[in-house]
């Protein structure tokens, strides 16, 4: 075993899927896999959906458990987090004052939920979900009959108002934009989204800002910019995430929304890669557009790509991004980036579904989403991300007619 060995800051999905790729490569060398909680390292996306509804205590959902992970030959050190990366030595320094030598190194540090700055004597009472240990806290305040006030309308915001909903919680959902999802998802699917929330009983307060959050007794009160008051006992904030880049840029390493790596997930450093929430990259898919990417499938995908670049391979990162959520009996799943400039075709399934494909203006198909019953618009969404990988440029007439399979689209 070489004392310098694979290192990987981070024991998230990007991280363990790294860890896992390299054992499956053949590599015989050390890795160590380096997380600052004390869980097993577990799944994300199921803390904004099961773990918060489900009736028995839940349990982190597990990626890999430790007796796996040695089985594998991988160290796990959980709770002891990286602090320090000294260079020049190839060393990471742990919280605990341990050193680990690295021959390689792979920052896979995730993000963090981006904090409300609001006036008020409550404004530290705001709930924030993104570990294991944070949906505990939200779960047990979820209880029938609170008044629950969700703060911001993307995906995380609008999974914990179907979760506090489903719980028989009286919830007010608060975005400051025009509508929801403002982001990569056309206004047709944000209005589905929104009819489908109110059916289940969420209210909604969009277009206005936020102007304080107090407490009076027992009751929070979120003070609006046109005057107006939501009282609550409980207030979720989700408005998005500030990736983890402290300890990358403490180490001299640059930053540019996230950790900056070019093609290969390579940083500014040769022996050290990045991957997951945590970096940016530029993608050949959108003319080497830098982007960054927080969903769980780019988090999977990077880990295992960059294990591979960690042993030696050059290949660039070209997977399609795509994104899912849930929205209580229907699933919403988009591939690819899309503009607003872009031109949008409707494809109308029926009782399966809306497709909505987003084209550049020389026709080529950059984006696809869909909202319907998960196995009809995820079958769909996989094949518009087969084009979209291609480089497909299928016509108006043949995108917006469901008589004409994505299948053949492809085959042609």
């Amino acid at each position: 075993m070489n004392d310098y060995g694979m290192v990987i800051v981070g024991a998230g999905e990007a991280g363990v899927r790294a860890a896992l790729e390299l054992r499956s490569r053949g590599w015989n060398g050390s890795v160590t896999l380096i997380g600052d909680e004390a869980h097993a390292p577990y799944e994300r996306p199921p803390l904004s959906k099961r773990v918060l509804c489900e009736p028995e205590e839940p349990a982190p959902p597990t990626i890999a458990d430790p007796p796996k992970l040695g089985e594998l030959g991988i160290a796990f050190l959980s709770g002891d987090g990286a602090v320090r990366i000294d260079r020049q030595s190839h060393v990471v320094r742990l919280a605990s004052g341990r050193e680990v030598p690295y021959e390689r190194l792979l920052l896979a540090t995730g993000a963090s939920p981006r904090k409300l700055a609001v006036q008020g004597n409550a404004a530290g009472e705001m709930l924030y979900l993104r570990k294991f240990g944070d949906a505990l806290a939200l779960r047990d305040r979820l209880r029938p009959g609170k008044r629950v006030a969700v703060i911001g309308g993307g995906f995380i915001g609008l999974e914990v108002a179907a979760g506090a909903v489903t719980n028989g919680c009286e919830v007010t959902l608060i975005e400051a934009a025009p509508r929801i999802l403002m982001r990569g998802v056309p206004e047709p699917i944000a209005e589905r989204v929104e009819r489908r929330h109110r059916e289940a009983g969420v209210a909604f307060r969009i277009g206005g800002g936020i102007a304080s959050v107090d407490r009076a007794g027992d009751e929070l009160t979120v003070a609006l910019a046109d005057g107006t008051a939501v009282r609550c006992d409980a207030i979720v904030t989700g408005i998005g995430a500030v990736p983890e880049t402290s300890l990358a840029a403490d180490s001299g390493l640059e930053i540019e929304n996230g950790v900056k790596a070019n093609e290969r997930l390579q940083t500014s450093d040769p022996d050290i890669y990045a991957a997951g929430d945590c970096c940016s990259f530029p993608h050949p898919l959108y003319d080497g557009r830098r982007i960054r990417l927080e969903a769980w499938r780019n988090a999977q995908d990077q880990g295992t790509h960059a294990a591979g670049n960690l042993l030696g391979d050059e290949a660039s990162y070209a997977a399609v991004p795509w994104f899912w959520s849930d929205q209580y009996d229907q699933t919403l799943q988009v591939s690819g980036l899309a503009d607003a400039d872009q031109k949008i075709v409707r494809r109308d399934l029926g009782e399966q579904g809306q497709l909505y494909f987003h084209l550049a203006a020389d026709g080529r198909l950059m984006s696809a989403s869909g909202m319907g019953p998960e196995g009809a618009v995820a079958k769909e969404i996989r094949l518009a991300e087969r084009l979209i990988e291609s480089r497909a440029r299928p016509s108006v007439e043949a995108l917006s007619d469901p008589g004409r399979k994505l299948k053949e689209l492809l085959r042609s």
